[in-house]
């Protein structure tokens, strides 16, 4: 079974992780987000269930705003080609329905087959807002919580640029 909400906010707590939940009406994407006012400092996130051509999968976490090059970030990894995942692999895999997507979900990913991919930009915050396992509310996590909690359930991060145009300044 995967985690609840209220499970989370357990564990988080339980690895000394301080948090604000914020509730709200459900939001599906980044622009309806955008849309619900929510009184949290921080970076807001989206993030992608991606599967390559070979089914690996890849959770990208991401500022909001981040344009991410799917092509480019594929031969980063050393992946194929990425298509978002489908919704009976994402709970199966995550635990969350569409909509719901978040770091937090990783959590769910008991086999480890997801690697974890962070927005560099992202992290150039103090804090960030991720769902807590559905989209009726988002938390306010310190960067540095949110990389040690991904740790914690057994993903190692990777932090990297994922526009085009920051890989290519990278490089």
């Amino acid at each position: 079974m995967p985690l609840t909400r209220d499970e989370l906010l357990l564990r988080l707590n339980d690895l000394d992780i301080r948090t604000t939940t914020i509730d709200h009406p459900a939001v599906f994407t980044v622009a309806e987000s955008e849309t619900v006012e929510i009184p949290l400092p921080g970076a807001h996130t989206k993030n992608l269930f991606l599967k390559d051509d070979r089914s690996r999968l890849v959770l990208v976490i991401a500022k909001s705003a981040t344009v991410v090059d799917l092509k480019g970030l594929g031969k980063r990894l050393g992946m194929g080609r990425f298509s978002f995942g489908k919704p009976d692999l994402l709970m199966c895999t995550l635990g969350v329905t569409p909509g719901s997507v978040t770091a937090f979900a990783v959590a769910n990913d008991v086999e480890g087959r997801v690697t974890v991919v962070v927005d560099e930009t992202l992290m150039e915050h103090d804090s960030v807002n991720c769902h807590p396992l559905e989209n009726t509310a988002t938390t306010n996590i310190a960067c540095e919580d949110l990389l040690r909690f991904i740790r914690s359930t057994g993903h190692e991060p990777r932090v990297m640029a994922l526009t085009a145009a920051d890989a290519v300044a990278r490089s």
